[in-house]
């Protein structure tokens, strides 16, 4: 029965689970002892377990707060939310469902033919022409099965290879340079928990640091922006890209059957094509070289980049549009740059990580969608009530202008349009831009208010904080509802 239930519901309860378990946990255990704005509500522990699990980063508590053994829950949080780990878990449920079909098959294929055998290469026997359709059957399923063990294997390689290497370059560099190690000692904050943590945050494009202002203090040391740079390429927008060269090279160095069918006829959301991962490649750096205009042209003597070098300047603006897709990391003040900019992050973030500029054809996956519409009428008419993506994030917005009006009469900087539009599509992306809140922005001054470094939802209501939640759930899951919306014509 489980095998049998749509995808969507079952990543669903996935996440869910994951995120009341990171809930409790993170409830029961103790923060750190000089943090006296613990206890949060309920609301904002299960809020940040959520953000952990999605891979959203946007934050209601300052991450100081969370101590060492907090900051490793939110670590494995991010883990098992992570794109490429989430992946590894499809495969493997796809090869519990295939053994529990395959083997039977084999074993009754064995009984049959005393020399029957499962690998390509192997089969030289001699069958009776009434089972030679048999024999090829179980051949091709022996064949899928092998090639998807394979694909398991590579991609649990890939994720323990990267994230491995770049603990390694990440933990030595903050050993050996000065300035960033002092970083970590006027925190207390632990070298090899930061090194870890931030590692498996970039890679899984969560965002989360475990210092209050992300990687603003890091802004000068240019040197781990670049170390950090490659891992939020590979953990998103790049891995189809990165993976197919992957199992290229192995297919060239190891000649196994199994690494040849799976770059021909492996289903596999992330197995592109070599022209399709070549349009991918071109398109996001051409999304970044934009983006890196831009920046340089409108922030080159900005406050955000104020005391750094020429050299520094160019690292920080290209660690910054880079994560402006799906990372979510960031080396400046958003609040402070340009609105062009925001704008353009904002339409960065809503763009899925397989956009491609040059129109492709997957016929795999037009055969695939044309054989699901015709098996059932009740389900594509389910489909034709779905409302597109642009559509939903329209309605989530409309609900935090509702819930958030009186904040937005009475604090119309801090709880802008522009500002609540960036932080709705920024849970929508799982990013976690955010442009923050300051009190001194507000027209009315309060005395009692205290900046906090966390984002601008840190102040919403606990009714805009579940619309976020929502939110933040609804995104993870967009690619099982990307094609909404097909009813209406506007032509």
């Amino acid at each position: 029965m489980v095998f049998q239930l749509n995808p969507f519901w079952v990543q669903l309860v996935y996440f869910m689970a994951i995120s009341l378990i990171g809930y409790f946990v993170l409830k029961l255990s103790n923060p750190r002892s000089s943090s006296p704005s613990w206890p949060p509500s309920d609301l904002d522990v299960f809020f940040t377990s959520v953000s952990a699990t999605t891979v959203s980063s946007m934050s209601t508590v300052e991450m100081e707060v969370f101590s060492n053994f907090q900051l490793v829950i939110i670590t494995v949080l991010m883990f098992l939310g992570g794109e490429v780990f989430v992946s590894v878990l499809q495969i493997l449920f796809k090869l519990a469902y295939t053994s529990g079909n395959f083997p039977p098959a084999a074993e009754k294929n064995t009984d049959q033919y005393d020399n029957y055998c499962v690998e390509v290469d192997l089969v030289s026997c001699s069958h009776p022409i009434q089972n030679q359709f048999d024999h090829q059957a179980a051949e091709n399923d022996g064949l899928k099965y092998n090639s998807t063990k394979f694909l398991a294997y590579i991609v649990l390689g890939y994720l323990l290879a990267v994230h491995i290497l770049g603990f390694n370059s990440v933990f030595m560099y903050m050993s050996l340079v000065p300035s960033a190690r002092r970083v970590l000692k006027t925190k207390n904050i632990s070298l090899l928990t930061f090194s870890v943590f931030v590692i498996v945050s970039t890679f899984a494009n969560c965002g989360f640091v475990p210092t209050n202002d992300n990687m603003i203090v890091f802004r000068s040391n240019s040197g781990l922006l670049w170390l950090l740079m490659p891992q939020v390429l590979l953990g998103n927008t790049l891995y189809p890209v990165s993976l197919r060269v992957v199992i290229w090279v192995l297919e060239k160095m190891m000649k196994r059957v199994e690494l040849s069918y799976i770059l021909r006829e492996m289903d596999y959301e992330y197995l592109l094509s070599g022209w399709r991962c070549c349009l991918l490649g071109l398109t996001i750096g051409g999304f970044v070289l934009v983006q890196l205009m831009v920046f340089l042209a409108m922030e080159w003597n900005s406050l955000g980049l104020e005391g750094l070098s020429p050299y520094q300047k160019v690292v920080a603006s290209l660690f910054q549009v880079m994560n402006s897709r799906h990372a979510g990391e960031s080396i400046v003040d958003l609040s402070t740059i340009a609105p062009a900019i925001l704008v353009i992050f904002i339409v960065m973030m809503y763009l899925p990580p397989s956009t491609t500029y040059l129109p492709t054809c997957d016929y795999k996956k037009k055969k695939k969608e044309a054989t699901n519409s015709q098996n059932g009428k009740g389900r594509s008419i389910l489909k034709s009530l779905m409302l597109s993506e642009l559509s939903y994030l329209t309605i989530f917005i409309i609900l935090v202008c509702i819930t958030e009006r009186e904040s937005m009469k009475e604090d119309p900087i801090n709880f802008s349009v522009l500002n609540i539009t960036l932080e709705i599509i920024s849970a929508y992306g799982n990013v976690g831009f955010s442009t923050g809140y300051s009190c001194g922005r507000q027209l009315k001054h309060d005395e009692t208010c205290k900046d906090r470094w966390y984002g601008l939802v840190g102040r919403w209501s606990d009714g805009g904080k579940f619309v976020l939640i929502l939110v933040m759930f609804f995104g993870r899951l967009k690619k099982f509802h990307f094609n909404g919306g097909q009813a209406w014509k506007l032509s």
